[in-house]
């Protein structure tokens, strides 16, 4: 079953800073333990949310704000997608994952939806 890793209020260091190199490291060793498992599926670091736009539609009409939710208080900061055994196996990763130190790590299963069609190129 396929799991994704979903990292919040994560502070990590961007390059050039002191602590970079030490932090990659950290995170490339998780990858790569979540390769040798055979699980790693995708895995992206978000840019801050001062980059982020949201989009909503209501009644026909199209609302775009910069930034995330004024309410929101927790901050995606980025997301694995892990195929793995069972929950327990995506815990035990998500555990595992350096960023789990310095913020939270939510793992939520994908949902199998009959008919979706999830192909990356037209038919």
């Amino acid at each position: 079953m396929q799991y994704m890793l979903l990292i919040y209020n994560c502070e990590r260091p961007e390059p050039g800073d002191p602590a970079f190199p030490e932090a990659l490291d950290r995170v490339n060793a998780f990858a790569d333990e979540c390769r040798r498992r055979g699980v790693f599926v995708a895995g992206h670091p978000l840019q801050g949310e001062h980059t982020a736009t949201t989009v909503s539609v209501r009644d026909g009409k199209t609302m775009i704000t910069d930034g995330p939710f004024p309410e929101t208080h927790e901050h995606l900061g980025g997301a694995y997608v892990l195929d793995c055994r069972d929950l327990d196996e995506a815990l035990e990763l998500a555990a595992l994952c350096p960023l789990a130190a310095v913020g939270t790590i939510e793992v939520r299963p994908l949902a199998g939806v009959p008919g979706l069609d999830h192909r990356t190129t037209p038919a």
